[in-house]
């Protein structure tokens, strides 16, 4: 049964950029996603002071990260990949490893996931 028993509910709105009247002469916000980086920016803070991980941990971009990179790189080659989490490096496909990493400009060196 929906809440209010069927019946229509009301609740007066605060829109964010009431609340945050900055939002809007901001240059670079990207204001449909500001509610959601000031959650994240809130939690981020409270889990400083908690030692607790935030929602959104580091881990978490990583995942997310890899599997775009790995679907466009699969795209690309036009073939399916078999990614191996621990190691970061795809399963037995040296030219799609290869596209992974980019050249540096010295004295820079691409660092190895083996070993950083």
């Amino acid at each position: 049964m929906p809440a209010g028993n069927g019946q229509p509910l009301h609740e007066d709105v605060t829109y964010e950029f009431d609340q945050f009247p900055e939002d809007r002469t901001e240059k670079d916000l990207e204001t449909h996603v500001a509610p959601a980086i000031r959650a994240h920016m809130r939690d981020f803070l409270a889990c400083i002071e908690s030692r607790q991980k935030p929602v959104a941990d580091i881990e978490q971009g990583y995942m997310s990260a890899t599997a775009c990179i790995l679907a466009n790189l699969s795209m690309q080659l036009g073939r399916s990949l078999q990614w191996d989490h621990a190691r970061g490096v795809v399963v037995n496909d040296e030219e799609a490893n290869r596209l992974l990493r980019r050249p540096y400009r010295a004295p820079w060196v691409h660092p190895d996931p083996g070993i950083v």
